[in-house]
């Protein structure tokens, strides 16, 4: 495929999931990433569960494509090879609580001085200045600081959204920081550090919810499988299982009615405009389901779905991998650990083209490219096996 950051290379610090996840992403656009572990087991998310054998599929889902070069980084010879790592590569990405990486001796200044045109990259927790600044953010706990936990969930109970949303957004907004830092290299508008926060990242996925209590001032409630604003739009029963329905215009509206066999709520009065059906939703709700009712949602999905109107299925995660729409886009991957161990990847989401992201390699063992990598920078095989009998590197 195409790849547009092919020739970049990119140091990744970065462990458990943002970081990651952003390193990832800059992985499929055809930058070569060097994941620099610590020898105190690598990054955590190593240790994690789900796990398959001996391998934790929590770190293999968000680290494809990559290096990983495992070194003391608090010893002096650790810190002289993640020096000349940094100032051979175009980004660094991090996602330490703020003060880490000065700990590590690698100020802005000593940044700066070993790499004039380097992009920093960042995720932390709460941002650079404020009374949390320094503390340490979690998917969970910022979810419920945002406001994100608020809105998820029915009636008085919240709940997390079941995938470590801000932690993955966060990620993401990461990669478009550093693309837009190197794409700013080189128009004359040059950035050395981009950063955001989980708080930040997770603030900005309120969008309308946020909007409204910002400008009205009334907090927005959990409104359970239903849209908050638009309706019908959300979780109806069938005849079998439940399925998504999301009706957003009139013509929808009028559409849909004829498909169900409830031609004249269209017309009626309480249900004749999008604030008028949001006003009614429980009577429309009865209303629709006691339509549906009639057939099985292998029925509905497909008369819905072909009168333009969205729909679907609710699918767990086995029969969304086998449907037959991920099978035409070849989401899934089938490739082989070192130990030859099968290994099934979700690539990456975006096509470039029309050619979908590649898997170049299978998330790497700890320290696996340690040797490969310090010849690269000028380490010869004696002195590398100095630093391992040393203990220094693995």
């Amino acid at each position: 495929m195409i790849t547009p950051l092919e020739g970049i290379r990119v140091v990744d610090l970065s462990r458990a999931l943002a970081g990651p996840y952003c390193t990832a992403l800059l992985a499929d656009m055809g930058a070569e990433i060097i994941k620099v572990e610590s020898l105190n087991g690598g990054d955590t998310a190593r240790q994690w569960p789900p796990f398959e054998n001996e391998h934790s599929l929590y770190f293999d889902a968000v680290n494809r494509s990559k290096r990983s070069v495992c070194i003391d980084f608090y010893s002096p010879e650790g810190r002289e090879i993640l020096e000349k790592l940094i100032a051979d590569c175009d980004v660094l990405v991090e996602n330490f609580k703020l003060g880490t990486l000065e700990k590590l001796g690698l100020t802005t200044e000593r940044l700066a001085q070993l790499n004039p045109t380097l992009v920093v990259g960042s995720v932390n927790g709460f941002g650079l200045t404020g009374p949390l600044k320094d503390d340490a953010g979690l998917d969970q706990v910022v979810q419920g600081m945002s406001g994100l936990m608020s809105v998820t969930g029915s009636g008085a109970e919240t709940y997390r959204v079941g995938v470590p949303i801000v932690d993955i957004t966060a990620g993401i907004v990461c990669a478009f920081g550093i693309v837009s830092a190197l794409v700013g290299r080189s128009t004359g508008h040059a950035v050395s550090h981009v950063s955001t926060s989980l708080l930040e990242t997770a603030l900005n996925l309120s969008v309308f919810q946020g909007q409204s209590a910002l400008s009205t001032g009334v907090n927005p409630t959990p409104q359970g499988n239903n849209h908050p604003t638009i309706a019908p739009y959300g979780t109806f029963a069938t005849a079998t299982e439940p399925i998504n329905i999301a009706v957003g215009t009139d013509k929808q509206w009028r559409t849909f009615c004829e498909l169900v066999g409830i031609p004249d709520a269209a017309s009626e009065a309480r249900f004749n405009n999008g604030g008028q059906r949001l006003a009614n939703r429980d009577e429309l709700k009865t209303l629709i389901e006691s339509a549906l009712s009639s057939a099985p949602a292998a029925e509905w999905v497909p008369l819905l779905s072909g009168a333009s109107i969205p729909c679907g299925p609710i699918l767990d995660y086995t029969h969304a991998f086998a449907s037959e729409q991920v099978v035409a886009l070849e989401l899934v991957k089938h490739g082989h650990r070192r130990d030859d161990s099968e290994l099934p990847m979700l690539r990456g989401p975006l096509s470039l083209d029309g050619e979908a992201s590649e898997i170049t390699s299978r998330p790497p063992l700890l320290g696996e490219h340690t040797t490969d990598v310090l010849r690269e920078i000028g380490y010869s095989d004696d002195s590398i096996d100095q630093l391992r009998r040393e203990k220094k590197l693995a």
